[in-house]
C-alpha cells in the first residue's frame, strides 16, 4: 500500500519537474520563431542487411502523408526513410517525428548520425524531435527496424526546435496525469478497506484492482516515459503487460461480487480462465525476460490470443447479462450499461476518425469512455454498500421487533395456561361464597355487619371481573360470528359509558356512519372497545372530550377513539398490553392485553399515539364485511 502511494507521489512529482524542462540541445534566441510546415511527402526503401550504416542508392518509393501507406513485402523488418527537408534560414530548427514504429531508430544528416535509440523489448511506438541546423537543402535519412514488421512514421513536421520539443512532452500528458490520478484513488480505496465490514471487502478490493490496472496501463501505453527515459523501457513494457494481465480477473471477481456466478456459472469460469491467463502469461513474461527476448514470438502470440478471447468472451457474457438484468429492472445493470455504452461511444468515435484520415489518427477519446465505466462500477458499488447497510439496519429492526414479540407471545402464553387452569377452579368457589355472604346479608340485623358484607360481595364481584378476563384471554376465539354493524354496536356501547364519563365531568362524542360492518362477536367486540373507552374516560382526570370517528378506507374500516386526557410517554406506550402493567393504582394490567387479544382474533390491527399532557389517539383496523 506505501509503495503505490509513494509510486502516485512520485509520479506526479515527476510529471511537474517535467513539464518544466527544456531540451538539451540550445540555440543563440534571434527573436523569432521558425514557422511549422508539415512536411506530406518522402520516400521509403524496405529491407537491408546492413544494419542500418548505408542508406540504399536506388529503388526510393514516394509516399504522400495523406494517402495509404504502400504494402511492404512479406517479412519485412527493416525500412529506410529519405525526408527532404525544405530550405532552413533559422539556427534553431527542428523536425519533429509524432511517430515512429519501430523498435531501433537511426537518424542520419550528412552521412553523420545525429539520433539513435535500441530498445530491447516490444513497445514499437517512438516520439521525438530532431535539431535541423540552417540550410539551403538538406536530405534527412530515417533507419527503421521492428523485427514484428509493424514500420513507418507518421506525423512530420517542420518547425521551431523547442516549441515542438514542448508539443512533444504535453501530448501525452494527459495520459500520465489520468493514469496518476486512477492509481492515487485505488490506494485511497485500498486504506479505506481499513474501516469496510469483511463482506463488502471482496467488491471494493476487485474495484481497486481495476482501477489500479487501468491506472498503470494508461501510464506504461503512453510514449512519454518512452521519450522521456527509454533506459528504463523493458520496465514500463513489463509493467503494462502485468496491468493488462491484472485487469480482466478483477473485472471477473467485480462481477461475481455483484450478479453472482452467473448462469451455468458462467461469470466464474471466466473469472477462473482470466487467472489461469495470468499466471500462464506472467511466467512467459518472465521466461522471455531472462531469456533475452529468445521466445518472444511465441509469449507475444500465446498471450495476445489468450488475451483476446478473454475479452471477447467476457464481453459476451458481460452484454448477456446487462440484457437480463435489465428485463429483470435491476438498477446495476442500468447503471453499467449506461458506463459500457459510453465506452462504447467514444471507442467507435476514435475508430471513425481513425478511418476517415487514412489510419493516421491517434486515438484520444477512449481513456474518457474508461473513466464513464469505471465511474459507472464505482456507483454501482457506492450501492452495494448502501443496500447492504439499509439490509442491516432493516434486519436489525425487525429482529428488535421480533424479540419484543417473541417476549410478549411468551408472557401471554404463560398466562393462556395459567389462566385456563386455575380460572375455572377459582370462580366455583367464589360464587358458592358470595352466595352465602348475600344470605348472611339479607339475616343480618346490624347495619354494620350489612356493610362488612356489601364490601365482601363487591371484592368478589371484582375477582370474578378478574377471572372473567382471564377466560378471555385463555380463549379469546370467537363464537356466534356474525356480520356486526359498527355504529348499533356504539350505540349499545355509549350507552353504558356515556353516563360514566358525565359523571367524572368529560363528554363522549360518536361519529360512526351506518354503513361500515364487519366479521365479528358482538359481545367480545363491546368488551374491547369498552376497555379502551374507559382507559380514555379516567385519563381525562375531570373536564374533557373523547371522539370516536370510524370510516372506510378501501377495503378497511377504520375506527379512531381520541382524547385530550393526560397522555403517555414513549416508554409508557412501548408497555402497553404487556400483561400486568397498568397505570392505575388499581389496575390489573389484564384489560388492554384482553382488547389486543380480541382485536388479534377479529383480525384487526391496533396502533396508539400519545403525547405526555396532550392526549392518546387509538386506531383500529378490521377487514370490511
Amino acid at each position: 500500500m506505501k509503495a503505490v502511494m509513494k509510486y502516485a507521489m512520485f509520479v506526479l512529482i515527476f510529471l511537474a519537474v517535467i513539464t518544466s524542462l527544456r531540451p538539451t540541445v540550445t540555440y543563440a534566441n534571434t527573436g523569432e520563431a521558425t514557422p511549422e510546415v508539415q512536411i506530406t511527402e518522402w520516400q521509403i526503401s524496405p529491407g537491408t542487411d546492413d544494419e542500418g550504416k548505408t542508406p540504399p542508392a536506388e529503388g526510393w518509393i514516394t509516399v504522400k502523408g495523406n494517402e495509404a501507406a504502400p504494402v511492404l513485402p512479406k517479412g519485412t523488418t527493416s525500412l529506410w526513410l529519405k525526408i527532404e527537408l525544405p530550405a532552413i534560414t533559422e539556427s534553431h530548427a527542428g523536425l519533429l517525428v509524432d511517430k515512429a514504429y519501430a523498435q531501433n531508430v537511426i537518424v542520419y544528416v550528412d552521412g553523420k548520425g545525429i539520433y539513435e535509440t535500441t530498445r530491447d523489448h516490444s513497445y514499437d511506438v517512438n516520439r521525438f524531435v530532431i535539431p535541423v541546423e540552417h540550410s539551403t537543402d538538406k536530405t534527412l535519412y530515417v533507419y527503421l527496424y521492428n523485427e514484428t514488421g509493424n514500420i513507418g512514421v507518421t506525423g512530420l513536421v517542420l518547425g521551431d526546435y523547442e516549441k515542438l520539443y514542448r508539443t512533444m512532452l504535453l501530448k501525452e500528458l494527459d495520459n500520465i496525469i489520468l493514469g496518476a490520478a486512477f492509481i492515487f484513488i485505488a490506494a485511497l480505496m485500498f486504506i479505506c478497506m481499513i474501516f469496510l465490514k469483511k463482506v463488502q471487502v471482496a467488491g471494493w478490493k476487485s474495484l481497486s484492482l481495476i482501477i489500479l490496472s487501468i491506472g498503470f496501463m494508461l501510464i506504461f501505453y503512453s510514449p512519454f516515459l518512452y521519450t522521456v527515459n527509454d533506459k528504463y523501457g523493458l520496465i514500463y513494457a513489463t509493467g503494462f503487460d502485468l496491468s493488462s494481465n491484472l485487469f480482466l480477473p478483477a473485472l471477473f471477481f467485480f462481477m461475481e461480487t455483484l450478479f453472482g456466478r452467473g448462469k451455468y456459472s458462467l461469470i466464474r469460469i471466466f473469472k477462473y480462465y482470466a487467472l489461469y491467463s495470468v499466471l500462464l502469461s506472467s511466467i512467459g513474461l518472465f521466461l522471455n525476460i531472462l531469456t533475452d527476448n529468445a521466445f518472444y514470438s511465441l509469449y507475444y502470440s500465446i498471450s495476445t490470443v489468450m488475451f483476446a478471447l478473454g475479452v471477447v468472451g467476457g464481453s459476451l457474457i458481460l452484454i448477456g447479462i446487462l440484457v437480463v438484468y435489465s428485463f429483470k429492472k435491476q438498477k446495476e445493470a442500468f447503471i453499467l450499461s449506461a458506463g459500457l455504452g459510453f465506452f462504447i461511444l467514444f471507442t467507435v468515435a476514435d475508430i471513425i476518425q481513425y478511418y476517415s484520415q487514412s489510419k493516421n489518427y491517434e486515438f484520444v477519446y477512449w481513456k474518457w469512455g474508461i473513466v464513464c465505466f469505471v465511474f459507472s462500477l464505482v456507483v454501482m458499488l457506492g450501492r452495494q454498500i448502501v443496500i447492504s447497510f439499509e439490509k442491516v439496519v432493516t434486519y436489525s429492526r425487525q429482529l428488535e421487533i421480533y424479540n419484543n414479540e417473541l417476549q410478549r407471545s411468551e408472557k401471554m402464553d404463560i398466562i393462556s395456561q395459567l389462566a385456563a387452569s386455575v380460572a375455572h377452579e377459582v370462580r366455583n368457589p367464589l360464587q358458592v361464597t358470595r352466595g352465602f355472604l348475600q344470605l348472611l346479608e339479607e339475616k343480618s340485623n346490624s347495619n354494620k355487619e350489612k356493610n362488612y358484607m356489601l364490601l365482601a360481595i363487591n371484592e368478589l364481584d371484582r375477582a370474578s371481573e378478574i377471572i372473567t378476563d382471564f377466560l378471555t384471554f385463555a380463549k379469546p376465539q370467537l363464537e356466534h360470528v356474525t356480520v356486526l354493524n359498527i355504529a348499533n354496536e356504539f350505540k349499545h356501547i355509549g350507552t353504558i359509558l356515556i353516563p360514566l364519563a358525565n359523571l367524572q365531568g368529560g363528554q363522549l362524542k360518536l361519529n360512526v356512519p351506518e354503513n361500515l360492518q364487519i366479521q365479528g362477536n358482538s359481545s367480545k367486540f363491546k368488551q374491547a372497545f369498552i376497555n379502551m373507552i374507559k382507559n380514555s374516560i379516567e385519563a381525562l382526570n375531570g373536564d374533557g372530550e373523547i371522539e370516536i370517528n370510524g370510516y372506510m378506507d378501501e377495503n378497511r374500516v377504520i375506527i379512531c377513539i381520541k382524547d385530550n386526557g393526560e397522555g403517555m410517554t414513549e416508554n409508557e406506550l412501548a408497555k402497553l398490553g404487556e400483561p400486568y402493567y397498568s397505570n392505575k393504582t388499581k389496575g390489573t394490567g389484564l384489560g388492554l392485553m384482553v382488547t389486543f387479544s380480541i382485536i388479534e382474533v377479529m383480525q384487526g390491527e391496533i396502533e396508539f399515539k400519545s403525547s405526555k399532557g396532550v392526549g392518546t389517539e387509538v386506531v383500529v383496523t378490521f377487514p370490511a364485511a
